[in-house]
């Protein structure tokens, strides 16, 4: 993606060849910065801080992170220790175990001394492939914009809503969710987007809108509880989400507050759609809503509200009555049956175990 001109992704290599640039996304949506990570504790303090977030995005990050912690002690002790910090640093997205795994099951059985360099390959390699997994996400979910926007009379546009953040900030280029429109909008495609805030981190409000903007997409930043109302008066057309687990029967696991979207969406013949590259899925577990650990966040962040004041400085704010308590968990579980199909780099499959089985046989095998 392109910010003022210049093409970016997420996270890359800086010239010295060993050290790792990101974007850091706890500036947003007030400055554009990035930040270098040169141990693994830099990698896991900025996947727990959030400076990464997104499911493709942290397995990029902590693949990683696992080359930092080589390059001091490349041991089978080592890639352990490194193992267990990085899998801790955030408990939902499934992205991050993937890869971890993929990581530690390639280098495990070499040599120490070929550790290092063939570490570093394969975390590259994981990111080409995230970026073309996405483009072909948006390929695929082309094919859904267009047919509605055939169906549109000249100048309407097609209207999708989506939850959080799973643009191109969410993975190493192109997003999930935003994959179909951010490729509808460059084919000329007339589309609009509706961007939920995304309470309480505002990921919507902060990095969506953000993207968007950039990008040049025409889109309506909109509080959390309006999409009902939007889909009531067919001023939706559809929802494209994102996901940071899936299982094998396909319940989705996304940001807090997509079940509601889904409820909404059913509730008024809205198709609701859910973008996700296969390492989203987890094929070890089926019950979304026994199986998945919600990951609980601090109070503070639904107490309390960053933001940008008139006189033009930043600054945290206490948002609720002084003495009550919060509580924040940061995902929900949307079941299978409320969702229309899964937007993939395989095609659009319906949400069931029978269609992603058949799309992505290998991934049940022993060698997967």
């Amino acid at each position: 993606m392109k910010v003022d001109g210049k093409a970016y992704r997420t996270i890359w290599l800086n010239p010295d060849g060993w050290s790792v640039e990101i974007i850091d996304q706890t500036k947003f949506p007030y400055a554009f910065e990035t930040a270098t990570l040169r141990t693994l504790e830099d990698a896991a303090h900025a996947i727990r801080v959030m400076q990464v977030r997104g499911a493709p995005l942290i397995g990029a990050t902590a693949a990683y992170g696992l080359c930092l912690a080589l390059r001091e002690d490349a041991s089978d002790q080592r890639l352990a220790e490194a193992y267990e910090v990085l899998h801790a640093t955030r408990p939902t997205a499934i992205n991050l175990r993937w890869a971890l795994e993929r990581m530690r099951k390639l280098l495990l059985p070499l040599p120490e001394a070929d550790r290092l360099s063939v570490a570093y390959r394969e975390a590259a390699a994981i990111c080409e492939e995230d970026v073309e997994i996405n483009r072909s996400i948006g390929a695929h979910g082309l094919t859904l914009i267009e047919k509605i926007a055939a169906t549109k009379k000249p100048g309407e546009p097609v209207n999708v809503l989506t939850h959080c953040n799973a643009g191109w900030l969410a993975t190493v280029d192109w997003g999930t969710a935003t994959a179909p429109v951010y490729t509808a909008h460059d084919r000329g495609i007339d589309v609009h987007v509706w961007v939920d805030e995304t309470r309480p981190r505002n990921q919507g409000g902060f990095l969506t809108a953000w993207e968007l903007f950039h990008h040049g997409v025409p889109h309506t930043v909109i509080v959390d509880n309006a999409g009902g109302h939007l889909m009531q008066r067919g001023q939706v057309d559809l929802v494209i989400t994102g996901t940071d687990r899936t299982t094998l029967r396909g319940d989705v696991c996304n940001k807090i507050g997509t079940y509601l979207k889904a409820l909404s969406a059913k509730d008024n013949s809205v198709p609701f759609y859910v973008a996700l590259p296969s390492p989203t899925i987890d094929f070890s577990i089926e019950d979304g809503i026994r199986e998945i650990p919600i990951e609980e966040r601090s109070n503070r962040e639904v107490t309390h509200i960053t933001g940008r004041g008139e006189d033009g400085e930043i600054r945290t704010i206490e948002v609720v009555s002084s003495g009550s308590g919060a509580a924040n968990p940061a995902f929900d579980v949307t079941p299978a049956r409320l969702v229309s199909g899964l937007i993939t780099e395989r095609g659009v499959l319906e949400a069931s175990r029978e269609a992603i089985l058949s799309a992505f046989p290998e991934r049940m095998s022993p060698a997967a």
